[in-house]
This record gives structure tokens, C-alpha cells and sequence, in this order.
């Protein structure tokens, strides 16, 4: 490799760095490299090697983070105006029009075929009888349109769509065709982890077909973080606007709620699972303004939960009550503590050295491990008396994996606070680790109907 070919290698791995940081848009790190540019220009002219150069190049520009800040204090407005202002450098080339008219299109079908089945009489609210095969279709009446998105905008090759298609097609079989009981635990086990695993599906298309690619399955996992916000915000929106709609035209003695509820709702519902991701694709820089504020808030609050509820167990002597909605309950706090996790860590910038707020990640991950094993001899003791049910070895195995990925999370933080391992392996071994929460949860779907009778 070439002196110069090593140089530009140095530049563009300065460029990404910058790009991460908050409030500079693509125009100012390109503004930013042209100075570096002419530094290293004139550096190298006045007898320095390229590596000399680019070293005292980049000490002169400034260290980054006060870069960045002074950009954030001199471009405070732009945060607020990306929310609704296209970006100027592209905005409006044939390439976004062309996503902003695929998510529109996809975000509509996504609506109309969540309403395809009432044609056969069935209702998605107001009957009971209807409710199972909604639940455990409600994701292959979405996702599909959404992997279909990202496949478009990543330019998939025909084999990767080919590859696309089988987990759905898999997944309509296994929804469908099995004899379940409509009240049944297996229905419900079904119902909760195919979306799981269609989620981890639709990543596939959003790498563009790379999955096995480290940077790609990070980018995923920020995505989904960056997703459940706009998802939330534009819920809650909705929800506030059709409950105005509802009120205003009661005022004039029409009955709206019907349609709304009936309609309009649902609609909107599986729509915004699209243009959501639209939203997160088009108004990224945003969202990672937001990524780190909400980590920083959420991961001390977590960990006063956690350790207040340790400290509850020990003071009253009271075992965990392992019933099905415990079961529930703490799967979704592990899962959502894991989630805040790994959401932290994709907005971690990788070269920054170990802070306070790592040391609070890790305290948080040590209480996280210890109710997980807390509820791990808790379900393990309930067991042994009373045998196996689709529940209790549903949760079972989902604690065990948690319990694998916290564990050795733990290990890998605190090497890395002692300084002794870098922050790429742990970034590496969450993504490492995403494909197995995709086998238990094809699992769990496709084999526990099969081995516990379809009860």
C-alpha cells in the first residue's frame, strides 16, 4: 500500500469519527476535511512524512468534542428544524423521493392488508373468536413491508430476496397450519416470538443482505432503539389527535369512535411501523442527540429499580412468585434492561475512554444478572415440583440466554473500565450474540406447539 493510499485510509477513518459527533451535518465535516487537506498539504511541503502531517493536521484543527460542542452552541436551531425541514444536500434528489414514495406506498399496503381479512368476515376488534388469528398473524401483516423497504433501498440482489422471503413464508406456515388451542399457552408463546424473530429477519435486509457484518448488525440495533422512539412519539400523537376527533364531532352529534377505533387506528398502527423507519433513515443526526440524553437518564433509574427490589427480597425474606404474568413481567424487564444496554452501547462513541456513566452501565448489568438469577432459581425450584409447561421452559431458556449475554457483558465491561480489553469487544459480542435470540425464538414458535401437544 502507498504512502498516499495510507493517508487517505487515515483520513476517511477521521471522517467517520467526526460524523458520529452530535450537531455536525456531512457539509461541515466536509468543510472540516478540506482544511485538514490543505494542513497536510502544506505539512508534507514543509518536509514532514504523511502520518507527521496528518497527526499535526488534526492537533491543529482542534480536539473533536470541542468541535462539536461549538457547533451545537452555533447551530442550536438546525436540531429542532431537521425534525420537520428536509436536509438541503440531497434532500430532494430522485433517491429520496423514491424512498419517500416506497414508504408511503409500502406504509399503505401495510394498512390495507391488516383490513384484507375482514373481507372474510373475521373483525380485528370486537370479537373474541377473532382474536388468536390476529395475534399471531399481527406481524406477517407488517414486517414483510417493512423488510421490503430496507430491501429496496439497500438494492438486495435477487438472492438476497429469495433469502428474505423464506423466514416469512416459514412464518405463515407455522402461524397457520398447527391445530392450535384458541386460549392455548403454545398460541400465545407463538403469538409473542415470531414478530422476534421476523424482526431479526427484517435486519437482514436492513444490512443489505451483509448480516454477518459486525458494523451492519450495530447499525440494526441502533435503528431498532431509534425506531421504538418515533414509533412512540408518533403513537402517542395519535392517539391525542383521535381522541380530539372523537370529542369534536360528538359536539356536533356524530358518532366518529366507530370508525376511528375500527379503522383509522389500526391503519395508522401497522402504517407508522413503515414511516417510522422512514423517519429514523431520513432524520438520523436528530435521534443521535436523543440516543445518548435517553441512556444517560434511563440506566441510573433502571438500577435504582433493580437494586431497591434486591434489597426489598432480602429485607422481607419473599421468594419470586413464578405465575404466568411474573414469568411475563420480568422476561420484558430483563429484555428491556438488555435493551437499554445495547442501546447504549450503539451510541457509545467506541474511542472515548471509560466515564462514570460506563460504570453505572456496569452496575446495572450486575443487578440485571443477579434478579436474573434470582428468578432463574426461582423457576428452576418451581419446576422440579411441579414439571414443565410451555411457559415456564419458554421463560426458563430466555433467562438462561440473558443470563449468558449479561454475564459475560459484565466480564467484558469490566475489563474494559480496568483498561484492559477495548470497547469493540463488547460491541462485538452483543452483535455476536443477536442470532441467538433468533434460533430460540423460531424455536420457541415452530417446535414447543409440536412438543407440548398444541395446549
Amino acid at each position: 500500500m502507498t504512502n498516499n493510499e495510507l493517508l487517505e485510509g487515515r483520513i476517511e477513518e477521521w471522517r467517520q469519527h467526526l460524523l458520529k459527533r452530535r450537531a455536525i451535518r456531512s457539509a461541515d465535516v466536509e468543510e472540516l476535511e478540506d482544511h485538514l487537506r490543505a494542513q497536510v498539504e502544506a505539512l508534507r511541503e514543509s518536509g514532514l512524512d504523511e502520518d507527521e502531517a496528518f497527526l499535526v493536521g488534526v492537533k491543529r484543527l482542534g480536539d473533536l468534542d470541542s468541535v462539536s460542542s461549538e457547533f451545537a452552541r452555533e447551530y442550536s436551531g438546525r436540531l429542532w428544524k431537521q425534525l420537520v425541514v428536509s436536509p438541503g444536500d440531497g434532500g430532494s434528489s430522485f433517491a429520496a423521493r423514491r424512498d419517500t414514495a416506497a414508504a408511503v406506498g409500502l406504509a399503505i399496503a401495510a394498512a390495507a392488508a391488516l383490513k384484507i381479512p375482514e373481507l372474510s368476515g373475521l373483525r380485528i376488534l370486537g370479537r373474541d373468536a377473532d382474536a388468536p388469528f390476529y395475534a399471531i398473524n399481527l406481524s406477517l401483516f407488517v414486517l414483510p413491508f417493512l423488510a421490503c423497504f430496507f430491501a429496496l433501498k439497500r438494492g438486495l440482489p435477487r438472492n438476497g430476496w429469495l433469502l428474505l422471503a423464506l423466514p416469512f413464508i416459514a412464518a405463515a406456515l407455522i402461524a397457520n397450519l398447527p391445530p392450535f388451542e384458541p386460549e392455548g399457552h403454545t398460541l400465545v408463546l407463538t403469538a409473542i416470538h415470531l414478530p422476534v424473530a421476523l424482526w431479526l429477519a427484517t435486519g437482514f435486509a436492513y444490512a443489505g443482505g451483509l448480516w454477518r457484518s459486525h458494523e451492519r448488525r450495530m447499525n440494526f440495533v441502533r435503528f431498532s432503539g431509534e425506531w421504538f422512539i418515533y414509533y412512540t412519539l408518533i403513537a402517542l400523537g395519535g392517539g391525542i389527535l383521535a381522541a380530539f376527533a372523537i370529542f369534536i364531532f360528538e359536539a356536533i352529534g356524530l358518532d366518529a369512535e366507530p370508525l376511528i377505533v375500527r379503522w383509522i387506528i389500526p391503519c395508522g398502527a401497522a402504517g407508522t411501523v413503515v414511516i417510522g423507519a422512514w423517519l429514523v433513515e431520513n432524520k438520523q443526526s436528530v435521534i443521535e442527540n436523543m440516543a445518548p440524553v435517553l441512556t444517560m437518564l434511563f440506566t441510573p433509574l433502571f438500577a435504582a429499580l433493580l437494586l431497591v427490589f434486591v434489597a426489598a427480597m432480602v429485607w422481607t425474606g419473599n421468594a419470586i412468585d413464578v405465575g404466568r404474568e411474573v414469568l411475563i413481567g420480568f422476561d420484558l424487564l430483563l429484555v428491556l434492561v438488555l435493551g437499554l444496554l445495547l442501546y447504549a452501547i450503539s451510541a457509545r462513541d467506541s474511542q472515548d475512554p471509560p466515564g462514570r456513566f460506563d460504570r453505572l452501565r456496569l452496575l446495572l448489568v450486575l443487578c440485571a444478572l443477579l434478579v436474573d438469577l434470582l428468578a432463574l432459581w426461582a423457576m428452576v425450584r418451581r419446576t422440579t415440583e411441579f414439571g414443565f409447561s410451555p411457559n415456564k421452559t419458554a421463560a426458563l431458556g430466555l433467562n438462561l440466554l440473558l443470563l449468558v449475554n449479561l454475564g459475560w457483558s459484565a466480564v467484558l465491561y469490566a475489563r474494559f473500565l480496568a483498561k484492559r480489553a477495548p470497547f469493540e469487544r463488547l460491541e462485538r459480542w452483543q452483535t455476536a450474540y443477536l442470532p441467538a435470540y433468533a434460533v430460540w425464538a423460531w424455536i420457541v414458535a415452530a417446535l414447543f406447539p409440536v412438543i407440548f401437544g398444541y395446549r
